[in-house]
């Protein structure tokens, strides 16, 4: 009978930790994400869309600056400007489902060594939801 118990267990185990790692509307167990709430309660952060160009140009964040990796080399420069070391660092894109703003985060951290880069949770899309 315990044998049997164990094996339902196991059986049951397997699809939530699928669903953990993998559905969308999963919570996030990585560190570096943070909320909309909380990434407006940093007053001086600096808000960084990783979107492509017309996107960013259709709307986005007020005062974010455009940083995507198609753009890499030509837009960093205006990024380094902004920042400062004691500024918080918040990288969009289009959705929870999104690469590019972790894509963007990691460069920032491992190229341009910031350290207090963060990814939005659900991106634009979170960011709207809150503004309409």
């Amino acid at each position: 009978m315990r044998r049997q118990i164990v094996a339902l267990l196991l059986l049951a185990l397997a699809p939530a930790l699928l669903a953990a790692f993998f559905h969308p509307r999963r919570p996030s167990w990585r560190t570096d994400e943070i909320t909309v709430a909380v990434a407006q309660s940093w007053k001086d952060a600096l808000w960084l869309d990783a979107r492509p160009r017309d996107a960013f140009e259709h709307a986005h964040v007020p005062g974010a600056l455009l940083l995507n990796e198609d753009e890499w080399n030509d837009l960093l420069p205006a990024v380094l400007d902004a920042w400062n070391p004691d500024r918080n660092v918040v990288v969009y894109c289009s959705s929870l489902s999104c690469q590019a703003s972790r894509d963007v985060a990691r460069r920032l951290r491992e190229e341009a060594q910031f350290s207090r880069v963060f990814v939005l949770q659900g991106g634009w899309e979170a960011w709207e939801k809150t503004h309409r």
